[in-house]
């Protein structure tokens, strides 16, 4: 067993059940959308891009590529709910939230692309 690709199999994993475990739920209600469940996928999909930096394969600049575009997508969403959580008294209004539900949907379609990648390279792995 190869414990640099379990490590990167984790990781892709959890940045997207993270993601997905943000993204469920009513998109305009903020008490179903956990704000330290946001920014743990945040934090899970910029470690799960320093370890797809060094993978010199297509595949592995396309997995670069999907996780680069849910990081963007989940900063924007995590400075978004900073932003209102900093400028409103209590939680943040159905508007923000549905954009912060929204920008995470976005990288939670990312993260999908990155895992189906995963799943595709592990099936076609033919050992030498």
């Amino acid at each position: 067993m190869n414990l640099e690709k379990v490590v990167f199999g984790f990781f892709v994993v959890l940045a997207a059940t993270l993601n997905f475990g943000f993204f469920i739920g009513d998109l305009s209600d903020p008490l179903v959308h956990n704000p330290f469940e946001l920014y743990a996928a945040v934090v899970v999909n910029l470690i799960a891009t320093v370890l797809k930096f060094g993978d010199r394969t297509q595949i592995g600049a396309v997995h670069l590529a999907t996780s680069l575009v849910a990081d963007l997508q989940l900063i924007a969403a995590a400075t978004v709910w900073a932003y209102a959580d900093a400028t409103t008294a209590g939680l943040p209004g159905p508007g923000v939230t549905a954009s912060v539900v929204s920008l995470s949907g976005g990288a939670l379609l990312a993260n999908l692309v990155s895992v189906t990648l995963l799943l595709i390279e592990t099936v076609s792995f033919h050992r030498r």
